[in-house]
């Protein structure tokens, strides 16, 4: 059995994923500077996240978050933190040529990492798992085989257009070849651009 509104419930998520957010950007940065195929596990990390957010909020803590809003604060609080973090450590890397045979020192699970806990302390997940998420799903049916259908299609376009923006991004590397630093300032500036409007606009 499908869940209510399924195709409503794709054309939301798809919105979602083509709108540049901090996973993103993340992965537009990593791409320049490590190549696409590390960015699979940012991308693995990252829906890892997701689906844990939506298996706790279907099957552990229901509506906990909309009794508890301080706890959403906390989410914001450590999501921006890291935010910065990663905007300092992107503007200070230097981009990798990844044509060579160069291995980069940021090992695998520090990919996976990364992906993870920018999609699990994101206050716009905690906010879409536990308040958009259930409104698609008729909880006197079978939910789980709902649940399932739901959360596969999700991680699944999530996923794929992660690629995609890794694969474009990937694709701008010879324009940026003669100033190497622009996109790591750029996407920094970015970062903490967005780090500032979830501090303002993020109220719980």
């Amino acid at each position: 059995m499908y869940p209510l509104n399924y195709f409503l419930f794709l054309q939301i998520i798809l919105f979602l994923f083509i709108t540049p957010g901090t996973p993103r950007i993340v992965i537009i940065s990593y791409s320049m500077n490590y190549g696409v195929k590390k960015c699979i596990w940012t991308a693995l990390g990252d829906i890892t996240a997701n689906f844990i957010q939506a298996t706790l909020v279907i099957f552990v803590i229901g509506s906990f978050f909309s009794d508890n809003p301080n706890f959403l604060n906390i989410f914001k609080w450590v999501g921006v933190i890291y935010i910065l973090y990663l905007a300092y450590d992107l503007y200070k890397s230097k981009p990798k040529d990844v044509s060579s045979d160069n291995i980069s020192s940021k090992s695998l699970f520090s990919f996976f990492k990364d992906g993870f806990l920018v999609a699990g302390t994101s206050p716009k997940a905690w906010m879409f798992f536990p308040f958009i998420f259930p409104q698609f799903i008729d909880f006197n049916s079978n939910y789980i085989i709902q649940f399932l259908i739901l959360i596969t299609t999700y991680v699944v376009l999530d996923f794929l257009s992660l690629i995609a923006y890794a694969i474009l991004a990937n694709k701008l590397i010879v324009w940026l070849k003669a100033n190497p630093k622009i996109i790591n300032t750029i996407s920094a500036c970015v970062l903490i651009t967005i780090a500032i409007i979830i501090l303002i606009t993020q109220q719980y």
